[in-house]
């Protein structure tokens, strides 16, 4: 299947502007003489837009970060803020002429600096005046009024990012780059602070590069998502397309949680649908497809519907319990496991069969062996 939104402009949200603000071409990284870590990897930003690059440990992303910020020289490629080159394999600007603001992972406040001379390090050229209104207009953007006097180690986890978040808003950059902010927060306040993040860069409109392997900070926080795979970028796409129309079996795979399940395509004149033991799938979006050409088919936990009248039943070997739901592994009579999420009022046993049946309004599917 092939992904036709690898033109980043094409992902640009509805309703923004869609002036390039970063652009980032063909860049390859690679630390001393190791194998390149990044591969000819390309995209661009427009501004007010928040890009999220998500993917596995490893692969490449927090790189590319570095690169955009002026931490690591490139090999090939070139990176353009507002249309200026600021890096290329024979000319690196140094970061602190970029006019980027870096969130660190781990804050990197300073221990002996108040919350205010925190948020203000970036102004020491300003005019005290505009200094004092500067700061206090972030403290109030990012929700810590009245905080001003206190030092960090005073904050909790998540006033110690927003104070970060303030720091480097704090001298108007055009782009924000924020690597994990929120690795190091509890679940549950990472869920919240993702969306009051969001808003804080939307209400400041500043574009923001945020990189992270949680894909749920990613769909809280971005725009546009890039898919980094191997140094690559797999897929560039607004959250909702990534998630419901993957370009590779990568991205299926990576992004939200599912299982594959054999089929087998099948032809009724011009119609092409997908055969399978739980049901027949349209395939209209297949049209390429032969015949008795054997595939792999998404299924994700919401495809697969607990149904007591359903023909096809599936045993139940694995149930989660989220409180107003279980999330039960099921057994195929084929031998293939499925997810699916039940009401928590459908309290079955292990071993116990159920009545399933497909309710699919996205078909994923990709050609056995084929990504």
């Amino acid at each position: 299947m092939s992904n036709p939104l690898m033109n980043p402009a094409h992902a640009a949200p509805e309703g923004q502007p869609r002036e390039r603000l970063l652009e980032v071409e063909g860049i390859s990284v690679a630390y001393g003489n190791n194998a390149p870590t990044v591969k000819g990897l390309s995209f661009e930003v427009p501004r007010h837009t928040i890009a999220c690059l998500l993917g596995p440990s490893g692969c490449g992303k927090t790189t590319v970060l570095r690169a955009i910020a002026g931490f690591v020289p490139l090999m090939a490629g070139r990176v353009a803020l507002a249309g200026r080159e600021v890096s290329s394999p024979a000319h690196v600007e140094p970061p602190e002429r970029r006019g980027i603001g870096v969130v660190f992972q781990d804050y990197a406040l300073f221990p002996h600096l108040s919350i205010a001379d925190n948020v203000a390090f970036g102004l020491r050229q300003w005019p005290a005046r505009d200094r004092s209104a500067r700061v206090a207009e972030m403290l109030a953007l990012a929700g810590l009024q009245g905080l001003a006097g206190r030092f960090p180690h005073e904050l909790s986890g998540g006033q110690q990012q927003r104070v970060a978040l303030g720091r480097a808003l704090a001298p108007r950059p055009a782009l924000i780059l924020m690597d994990e902010p929120f690795s190091n927060l509890d679940v549950e306040l990472r869920e919240r602070l993702s969306a009051e993040v969001r808003e804080i860069l939307k209400t400041s409109g500043t574009s923001a590069v945020l990189v992270t392997h949680d894909q749920h900070e990613a769909f809280a926080m971005a725009d546009v998502i890039g898919l980094i795979h191997d140094g690559r970028l797999d897929q560039w796409d607004r959250p909702y397309r990534l998630y419901h129309e993957p370009g590779s079996r990568f991205a299926a795979d990576f992004v939200g949680a599912g299982a594959f399940v054999r089929g087998r395509v099948q032809a009724q004149g011009a119609h092409r649908s997908i055969a399978m033991a739980l049901g027949d799938l349209d395939a209209s979006r297949y049209s390429g497809w032969h015949p008795g050409q054997e595939v792999d088919v998404l299924l994700r936990p919401d495809d697969v519907v607990h149904d007591d009248a359903a023909p096809a039943t599936a045993a139940v070997v694995r149930k989660l319990f989220r409180g107003a739901e279980f999330l039960y592994t099921l057994r195929l009579d084929s031998g293939e496991e499925v997810l699916s999420l039940v009401p928590s009022h459908h309290n079955h046993a292990i071993g116990e069969r159920i009545g399933v049946r497909l309710q699919v309004d996205h078909v994923i599917a990709f050609p056995v062996g084929h990504g």
